[in-house]
C-alpha cells in the first residue's frame, strides 16, 4: 500500500513538471520583448521552425459576448491610436537636455557638470567634480563614503558639511540621484525631485526604505505583507519606482526608445468595445510543412523526432498564450466598461478570481498573464494589472475609484477652505459611499495630497495626471 502510494505521488509529480506544461507557463509570464527574444533563441535551435511572415487574423471567440468582440487585424483602428509615450515621468519634455550646447563632450560626468554649472559657484563645482570623480558609469559613489568625505574636506579646506552640501544638491539635481551611497539612497533622490504631487510617492517610499529586498526578488505579496498594505496599492507604488532610473549618470545619452508596445488594442466600433491582439505583439512561428512532412513519411533518428516534438510544444505554448491573453483581455474590457467610458471613478471592483473564474482557468494563470501586459485604448496604453481593484470593504465600488473621488473633491475644494479628512467622508456619504476618515486619510496619502491644514496655507500646486 505504502509503495502504492509513493508511486502515485511520484506520477503526479512528473505530470505536473512536464516540459510541455513548464513551456507553456513559461511562456505565460514572458513581457512583450522577453517573447520576441525567446521567439529568436527557439527559431536559432529548431530548423524545423519558422516566422510567419503574414500575420493572420485574430482567432475568433467561440462564443460573442455583448460587450467585447474579437476583430481580425485588418478590422484594426487606424495606427494613429497606437503612437504611445515613454513610460518614463520626464515624459518629452527635453528641457534639461536644451542646457547641454550643441557639439559638447558626450562624457556623463562632463554633462553633468555642465548642467550643475548653472546653478552653483566655481568652489561648489570643483567640489561636485571630486565627487563625479570618484563615481562610477551608473553615477554612484564608487568608494567608501566616510573616506570620500574626509579626502574633499581636506583638498578643498572645507568643512565636512559643506562637501556634503554639494552632495546633496548633486542628488537632488539633473539628473536626481547622482553621487548617490547605493540604489536606495539613489532612487529616494529620484522620488524627491518629482515636481509637483505624485501618486504613490509615499508607499514607494517605504517600498524603497524597507522593503527593497523583497521588491528585488519581485514578490509584491510579500511587500505587501511587510508594509500591511493591499497588493494593488503595492503595484502603482511599483509603477513608480520602475519608472525611475537605477543609472542616473546616464540620463542623458542617446538612447533608443522605449516606447511601450501594446499586447492588446481595444477600441470602441458598432456599440460596443472591442478588442484584438496587436499583431506587432503577437508574432506566429509554425513548424516548415515540407520538414513536416518528411520525417512523418521516413525514417528518422531519435534527435528529429525529439526536435520535431519540441517545436509542437512551443507552437501549441504560443497558442495559448495568445489564447489565453485574448480571453482575459475581453473579460477585463466587459468588466470595466465603465472605467473606459467614464474614468477612474467607475473603475469597477475586479479580483484575479473573477477573471479566472469566467475564464475557467486558475488565479495563477490570469497573474502571470497578466504580469507586464499592456492594453491600448481610448484612455491612454494601460497596465492590465491596473484594472484590477479591491472592493472597499461595505461598499459596492474599489478603492481605486473611491481614491479618484477624493482626488476629484479636493480638486474642486475652496482655495481658502480646504476640506479636511472627516469633510471628504461626509461628502461621498451623501453620494452612497460611507468610509471611515482614516481610510480618506489612506487615499489622500497614496494621492501625495498634504492635509487640510497644510494646504490652507499656501498655494495648492496642481494635481499630477495619472500614471500609466
Amino acid at each position: 500500500m505504502k509503495a502504492s502510494h509513493t508511486t502515485s505521488m511520484q506520477l503526479g509529480q512528473h505530470l505536473q513538471m512536464t516540459p510541455q506544461l513548464l513551456q507553456s507557463i513559461r511562456l505565460l509570464q514572458l513581457d512583450g520583448l522577453q517573447l520576441e527574444l525567446e521567439i529568436r533563441r527557439i527559431l536559432e535551435q529548431n530548423p524545423l521552425l519558422e516566422l510567419d511572415e503574414e500575420t493572420p487574423a485574430s482567432p475568433m471567440p467561440e462564443r460573442s459576448e455583448a460587450a467585447s468582440d474579437v476583430a481580425a487585424f485588418d478590422e484594426l483602428p487606424e495606427s494613429s491610436m497606437w503612437d504611445v509615450r515613454g513610460a518614463s515621468w520626464s515624459g518629452d519634455d527635453e528641457d534639461g537636455l536644451q542646457r547641454i550646447a550643441a557639439g559638447e563632450s558626450s562624457d556623463p560626468h562632463l554633462r553633468i557638470l555642465q548642467r550643475l554649472a548653472v546653478t552653483m559657484s566655481a568652489d561648489d563645482l570643483a567640489v561636485a567634480g571630486f565627487w563625479l570623480e570618484h563615481c562610477d558609469d551608473a553615477g554612484y559613489l564608487a568608494a567608501p563614503y566616510d573616506s570620500l568625505l574626509e579626502t574633499a574636506s581636506q583638498r578643498f579646506a572645507r568643512s565636512a558639511a559643506a562637501v556634503e552640501a554639494v552632495r546633496q544638491a548633486m542628488l537632488a539635481g539633473d539628473p536626481a540621484g547622482v553621487a548617490a551611497r547605493d540604489l536606495r539612497e539613489c532612487l529616494l533622490a529620484q522620488l524627491d525631485a518629482l515636481a509637483g504631487r505624485v501618486p504613490a510617492r509615499r508607499l514607494a517610499r517605504r517600498v524603497i526604505d524597507e522593503a527593497l529586498v523583497l521588491l528585488g526578488a519581485h514578490d509584491i505579496a510579500g511587500v505587501a505583507r511587510q508594509l500591511e498594505c493591499e497588493e494593488a496599492d503595492v503595484h502603482e507604488a511599483v509603477r513608480l519606482i520602475l519608472s525611475l532610473d537605477p543609472r542616473p549618470a546616464e540620463a542623458g545619452a542617446p538612447v533608443e526608445s522605449t516606447a511601450v508596445v501594446p499586447d492588446v488594442v481595444v477600441w470602441h466600433a458598432d456599440a460596443g468595445w472591442r478588442v484584438a491582439l496587436n499583431p506587432a505583439a503577437a508574432p506566429r512561428v509554425s513548424i516548415n510543412a515540407g520538414y513536416e512532412r518528411a520525417l512523418a513519411d521516413g525514417e528518422t533518428s531519435a534527435p528529429m523526432r525529439e526536435m520535431l516534438q519540441e517545436a509542437r510544444w512551443f507552437t501549441r505554448g504560443l497558442s495559448m498564450r495568445y489564447d489565453t491573453l485574448l480571453r482575459t483581455a475581453r473579460v477585463i474590457v466587459e468588466r470595466q466598461a465603465a472605467f473606459l467610458e467614464r474614468g477612474e471613478e467607475a473603475m469597477a471592483p475586479l479580483t484575479l478570481k473573477d477573471v479566472a473564474d469566467a475564464i475557467g482557468m486558475h488565479e495563477s494563470t490570469v497573474s502571470r498573464i497578466t504580469t507586464g501586459k499592456f492594453l491600448q485604448t481610448p484612455r491612454g496604453t494601460i497596465e492590465m494589472k491596473r484594472f484590477f481593484a479591491v472592493r472597499l470593504d461595505g461598499a459596492n465600488v474599489s478603492g481605486a475609484a473611491v481614491r479618484a473621488m477624493v482626488r476629484r473633491l479636493i480638486e474642486a475644494e475652496p482655495a481658502q477652505r480646504p476640506l479636511a479628512d472627516d469633510a471628504i467622508a461626509a461628502l461621498l456619504a451623501r453620494q452612497g459611499v460611507h468610509i471611515a476618515r482614516r481610510t480618506v486619510a489612506k487615499y489622500r496619502e497614496q494621492l501625495d495630497i498634504a492635509p487640510a491644514r497644510a494646504r490652507r496655507r499656501g498655494a495648492r500646486p496642481t494635481l499630477l495626471a495619472r500614471a500609466g
